[in-house]
This record gives structure tokens, C-alpha cells and sequence, in this order.
């Protein structure tokens, strides 16, 4: 599902799923660049690196995941206005 949610000084996009969840192990890891779940020679590990510093670097905002195991994952992105 995706959500909006607009305030005084900033928009709000939540993406969440209702897959596996992740780990705290894989939560901590998640935005680091080459870091990748999937088996050898399927992912670069770069998508939410480069999300990250798009969201982070380039716009001012913050993006972040929430995420219990075995309940899904919310990636929830933050832009100021």
C-alpha cells in the first residue's frame, strides 16, 4: 500500500508490504551500499543506497524503514516542503 500524508512543512510517503519483515540485523544494514538479500549475481546491493542518498542528499528529507519479522515492512520517506 502506498500513503500520503502532507503537513505544514513536509510530505510523507509510506510503501508498505505484507511480507516477511525484515531482522534487526538486516534493518541496520539496509541502506549501505552493495549490502543485498538476494543470492549471489541477482542484486547489486545499491537500489536503497542510492534511494537513500537521492531522498537524503539531494532533497533534505529522510527515508526510513519500519519493520517487525514476519509482519511486512514500511519504508516511509520524508521531503520538506
Amino acid at each position: 500500500t502506498v500513503k500520503t500524508e502532507h503537513t505544514e512543512n513536509q510530505i510523507i510517503i509510506k510503501v508498505s508490504d505484507n511480507g516477511t519483515g525484515m531482522t534487526d540485523e538486516v534493518k541496520a544494514k539496509i541502506f549501505q551500499p552493495f549490502f543485498t538479500t538476494k543470492p549471489t549475481g541477482q542484486g547489486t546491493g545499491l537500489g536503497l543506497s542510492l534511494a537513500y542518498d537521492i531522498v537524503t542528499k539531494g532533497h533534505g528529507g529522510t527515508l526510513e524503514v519500519e519493520s517487525v519479522e514476519g509482519e511486512g515492512a514500511t519504508f516511509v520517506v520524508k521531503l520538506p516542503l
